[in-house]
């Protein structure tokens, strides 16, 4: 009985992501075994924010082919590219939340454990921007890879 209820907690309390992520296409950067399975590739795919109408961003992300790669089991490069554009009127909503820590607003699974991309949301209402930085859970040297966009809201 105190399992369900602690699962239905743990959901409850997830952050709210961006609700589809979309491929938009992607290049092959070296094949591997001949062709026979799924070549290394970097990917570029769009995802909107739930809580900021009028924004996409773009994130371009290297991808591990060969045998690991087609079942799961490959760990990508923590190497990423990031971008965001204005695509109608920017309106930051009233949920959205501000403050230092900003908000995850992406996430993607880079290895089969404990590795992820996510991209997290600042509102700077002193400016006038919204700021998005992507960052890997991955640790190198005690700083993790990361890259920001900076989308005007007015």
């Amino acid at each position: 009985m105190r399992i369900p209820v602690l699962l239905l907690a743990l959901l409850v309390s997830l952050p709210v992501l961006a609700e589809e992520t979309k491929e938009v296409g992607h290049v092959n950067t070296a094949i591997t075994n001949l062709g026979l399975t799924r070549s290394h590739r970097v990917v570029v795919e769009r995802f909107d924010d739930p809580d900021v109408q009028g924004i996409s961003c773009y994130i371009s992300q290297a991808r591990t082919g060969g045998v690991s790669g087609m079942v799961g089991l490959a760990e990508d490069p923590a190497r990423f590219g990031l971008a965001c554009t204005v695509i109608g009127p920017v309106r930051v909503l009233e949920g959205a939340r501000r403050g230092a820590r900003g908000e995850n607003v992406y996430e993607s699974n880079t290895s089969l454990f404990f590795k992820e991309t996510r991209v997290h949301r600042f509102v700077d209402e002193e400016r006038g921007v919204v700021v998005y930085m992507a960052w890997s859970t991955k640790l190198v040297d005690g700083s993790p890879y990361n890259a920001i966009a900076v989308v005007p809201t007015r």
